[in-house]
């Protein structure tokens, strides 16, 4: 599990495990967007588009909408009937707390942190309750960067791998 000690950096040590990080997005197949927005020109809503597309079940947690992306909007994370794999938080940091308590209540196995969200105590409480933490992260921007398609448009991944994604056609 993630070590949160005071290290004296901002950034989560999982941040750089591209291992971890592989694992978690093939592991996943549900996640719910808390602050998915159904306005296209939003970081939240093309990231879960996105997402949606590359086969992940995407569900919306947002009490301004009853409909997000063609799936059911749900105001709270309490609220969905179902289970969850990856609570994304497109919150503002101080509302982060409240959202890893919600997450570990529904039991969710992920608790991530998009980019400029970070939150050390509510990472630590999510992490000793067995979820993993991601923080300062975007699902959309690491799914590509581990996955492929970054690469192929000429962007340095910082990812050297011999190993052929099982998905691709060739």
């Amino acid at each position: 599990m993630l070590n949160f000690a005071a290290s004296g950096t901002t950034r989560n040590p999982m941040d750089e495990d591209i291992n971890t990080l592989r694992r978690i997005l093939k592991q996943t197949k549900t996640i719910a967007v808390v602050g998915l927005s159904a306005n296209w020109w939003r970081p939240s809503y093309f990231a879960a588009k996105y997402l949606q597309e590359h086969g992940y079940r995407i569900v919306p947690v947002n009490p301004q909408y009853q409909q997000v992306l063609n799936e059911k909007c749900y105001p709270r994370l309490r609220d969905i009937p179902f289970k969850v794999d990856v609570v994304d938080c497109f919150r503002k940091s101080e509302e982060i707390p409240a959202l890893a308590d919600e997450a570990i209540a529904i039991g969710a196995k992920v608790l991530w942190l998009q980019l400029g969200v970070i939150h050390h105590e509510a990472a630590r409480k999510a992490s000793e309750a067995g979820l993993e933490v991601v923080m300062d992260r975007c699902m959309k921007i690491e799914h590509g960067r581990l996955f492929g398609g970054l690469n192929w448009c000429g962007v340095n991944t910082r990812v050297i791998s011999a190993k052929r994604p099982n998905y691709l056609p060739y």
